[in-house]
């Protein structure tokens, strides 16, 4: 697997995936003459004003009005354009659910939501803007695609990937600067999970920058003498049945990773497939089933148990368990 050569080195470029979303867009702007972006109130925060400078006639600023915003996709999306829906996730698909499940889901309009500001990441800006159950209120919406990129790179592909895509679509993207894991070569499908790191005593299968954590536990593990499989399962639905199920078997055991709630996000998603094809002992790291608050990421990361350390813990007591059932 094509990785950064620099994982786990102190000089890892930082950059924030919601610049690669304004960067995709750049590109599809070019390609498909029928791509639209629409914002509320958002555009320099989500990245999305180099789009509206550059192609003014297919920028639409519609105002805090999410719920309106979400509707006006849907039409133009209805009249043949490939909408792109920019917000913070707390705002959209937050406060303009319905919308997205009527007039887009149900109508099947070709329309892509980019949540911003998603994770205990947001940092200061706090609990009401730290977007934890976006990927829970969106998968479970018939018709919608659901996508989690873990890096820069990885967002500007989703974005390109979900423009060429037609029907609904929902992406979640962060706010602070995270480590870029990927490269440009790096293999990337919609609907395909893939193995970012080997291993066979455990599996991780996460989704989104928290990956970087996992890594890092990962290669930490490793010189304790442990071998752990890191799993990227950026789409969560569709979500990748095989791939998921053949760590399981391998490993044996999963620790599944999020910046989400455990409850109905990624997490959820993989445990339903293993209880239906291969069920193997679990963990679970992610929000449990408490807002956040203010404060820098990486002091929350450590707070909320998400972070290198706490997934090294997970792993250690599945290993636990695993030895047990066996």
């Amino acid at each position: 697997m094509e990785l950064n050569p620099k994982i786990g080195q102190p000089d890892i470029e930082q950059v924030a995936t919601r610049k690669g979303y304004g960067e995709g867009l750049l590109e599809l702007g070019l390609a498909d003459q029928k791509a639209v972006v629409l914002t509320a109130d958002l555009a320099e925060s989500t990245q999305v004003l180099e789009f509206a400078q550059k192609y003014p006639e297919r920028f639409v600023e519609c105002g805090v009005a999410e719920q309106n915003m979400m509707g006006v996709a849907a039409g133009l999306a209805l009249a043949g354009k490939t909408a792109f829906v920019s917000s913070y996730a707390t705002f959209s698909p937050g406060r303009s659910w319905d919308q997205l499940r009527v007039s887009v889901c149900y109508s099947q309009a070709n329309v892509k939501v980019a949540g911003a500001h998603t994770g205990i990441s947001v940092g200061p800006d706090g609990a009401t803007h730290q977007a934890l159950e976006d990927v829970a209120i969106t998968r479970v919406l018939p018709n919608l695609v659901v996508e989690v990129p873990c890096d820069y790179l990885e967002a500007k592909k989703t974005t390109v990937a979900l423009g060429k895509m037609k029907g609904p679509a929902y992406f979640r993207l962060g706010r602070a600067a995270t480590a870029v894991m990927t490269t440009a070569q790096t293999p990337f499908e919609l609907g395909k999970a893939y193995v970012m790191r080997e291993g066979k005593d455990a599996a991780i299968i996460g989704s989104g920058p928290i990956l970087y954590q996992a890594l890092l536990a990962a290669i930490e593990l490793e010189k304790q003498g442990i071998s752990v499989m890191v799993v990227n399962n950026h789409t969560i639905k569709p979500i990748d049945v095989k791939t998921i199920v053949e760590a399981a078997k391998l490993c044996g055991a999963v620790v599944t990773v999020e910046e989400h709630q455990v409850m109905a996000g990624c997490g959820s998603a993989v445990c339903e497939v293993l209880a239906q094809n291969f069920p193997v002992p679990v963990e679970m790291v992610g929000m449990q089933n408490t807002f956040g608050e203010s404060g820098q990421p990486d002091e929350l990361l450590k707070k909320y148990q998400m972070d290198k350390d706490a997934i090294m813990d997970a792993i250690k007591r599945l290993i636990k368990r695993k030895r047990q059932v066996i």
